[in-house]
């Protein structure tokens, strides 16, 4: 393992944005929690397109609104700029395309998803900060038929001669297919045209209603229409804002998103 130097004032922002205070080096453990860190700081949202605003995928943009702004996104701008703050950590990084097969209706789905492949003390990993709903919280071994629990989940990942590496979560005696990837490398400006689609076509699901999803040490809080939903073990709580204020304080206060008046 390497040890990094004293993070840059922007990296140095980036790593107080998710709130991680571990060492610094480009160990499995460090990117664990890099990525754990991740998914309970920055939300998964799509409000800026539900609300006309043009996307960026530049990661000079994605900086402003991630990590000034203290916004969250969707998959295409979260992995993006995720995999450029540990590309400048020194991890090696590759990202890839993946189908979304869970809950996906029309199949073969398309590839409309982001995911990463991170190297870290001579092993592969699936790393993915970029999904509104239950994934993986940490690290994946990119290795076939190693079942890997995380908490009360576990996972695994199966191989397709088509698809590629396919997520795999259990559900009970079962497993269920979340997503599956190839090992076909892409370059920022790939995912420009999909992440296009998903911004514009009336068929996106993303254009359909909020999609807003964070972990909380309790649980999760989501939106579903205009509810707000705060899960807390078993319990839910659900919370309905009448005015746009309220609207925004909601979601100041449940998911650190603020949005302007």
């Amino acid at each position: 393992m390497t040890n990094h130097p004293s993070p840059t004032p922007e990296i140095q922002a980036y790593l107080d944005r998710i709130g991680f205070q571990g060492k610094l080096d480009n160990g499995a453990d460090t990117l664990a929690e890099l990525q754990h860190c991740h998914i309970y700081s920055v939300p998964y949202e799509n409000l800026d397109i539900l609300n006309g605003v043009p996307l960026s995928l530049d990661i000079r943009d994605l900086y402003d609104k991630i990590v000034v702004r203290r916004r969250g996104g969707y998959c295409f701008e979260l992995n993006a700029l995720f995999g450029w703050l540990l590309g400048e950590l020194g991890f090696p990084v590759t990202h890839y395309f993946a189908r979304f097969w869970r809950d996906e209706d029309n199949l073969p789905p398309k590839r409309r998803h982001h995911v990463l492949q991170v190297e870290a003390e001579g092993a592969r990993y699936l790393c993915d900060v970029g999904v509104g709903g239950n994934v993986p919280g940490r690290p994946v071994l990119i290795k076939e038929h190693l079942e890997q629990p995380q908490g009360t989940e576990s996972y695994r990942l199966d191989r397709d001669p088509f698809f590629g590496w396919q997520l795999m979560e259990r559900k009970g005696e079962d497993w269920r297919l979340i997503y599956s990837f190839a090992e076909e490398p892409q370059l920022p400006r790939d995912y420009v045209m999909a992440s296009f689609w998903c911004e514009h076509a009336p068929e996106s699901i993303f254009r359909q209603g909020p999609m807003v999803f964070i972990r909380t040490p309790e649980g999760r809080n989501t939106v579903a229409g205009d509810e707000f939903r705060i899960f807390a073990g078993k319990e839910v709580r659900i919370l309905t804002p009448r005015t746009p204020e309220e609207k925004r304080d909601a979601f100041r206060q449940y998911f650190g998103i603020v949005l302007p008046e």
